[in-house]
């Protein structure tokens, strides 16, 4: 009967903290800054002809972790990934790449326009777009601030996190700065037009 006890003891230690464990929802910085990288390499054509990132391998299946992940489920958790890989976002991902080669490359390239601090695009020299061009560009400009706020709505959407849409849009907008060639222009964080 002691014995009973005893195990019955141990086996309580063992459940009543797992039982008790809050899990924390926390946004996954570190994952968005990857998946943005990767989501703006793909639109802008790649760094210079460079592979992307290889992915992580997923973490070790010891059986201490899975003993870790039993006992505490949120330590699992910490291994959070951001989705980019749905039909909407892959539809949104390709409009941009097309339109990225066919239109604002070139304007990227002269100058005309730049990124936003806020993760969008923005005329910043009409004079140096052609005049018989500038109603084709404003037209990509906005149609490509549309996809954008759109990809940034449906990533947070599709991670189950609606509230996390500001958060990807900081994340998305410091790639769009980071993977900028050389000559293109950006907001630095005040908002004045810099040049990389």
């Amino acid at each position: 009967m002691r014995k009973l006890v005893l195990l019955s003891l141990f086996a309580a230690c063992l459940v009543l903290p797992a039982a008790c464990v809050t899990i924390n929802v926390y946004f996954p910085e570190a994952a968005a800054e990857q998946a943005a990288g990767q989501f703006v390499d793909k639109v802008l054509g790649g760094r210079n002809g460079a592979a992307p990132p290889a992915e992580q391998p997923p973490p070790g299946h010891s059986p201490g972790a899975m003993l870790l992940d039993f006992l505490i489920p949120s330590a699992h958790a910490q291994q959070a990934d951001i989705t980019i890989r749905t039909p909407q976002i892959q539809a949104i991902q390709s409009r941009m790449e097309q339109r990225f080669q066919s239109v604002l490359s070139k304007y990227f390239a002269s100058g005309a326009i730049g990124f936003t601090r806020d993760g969008l695009v923005a005329v910043r020299d009409a004079a140096a777009i052609p005049l018989p061009e500038r109603a084709t560009a404003n037209a990509a400009v906005a149609d490509e601030n549309r996809d954008r706020a759109a990809v940034y709505r449906e990533i947070a959407i599709a991670n189950g996190h609606p509230e996390w849409e500001s958060q990807i849009r900081t994340a998305f907008a410091r790639q769009w700065i980071s993977h900028a060639r050389a000559g293109w222009y950006y907001q630095d964080p005040s908002g004045s037009w810099q040049q990389k």
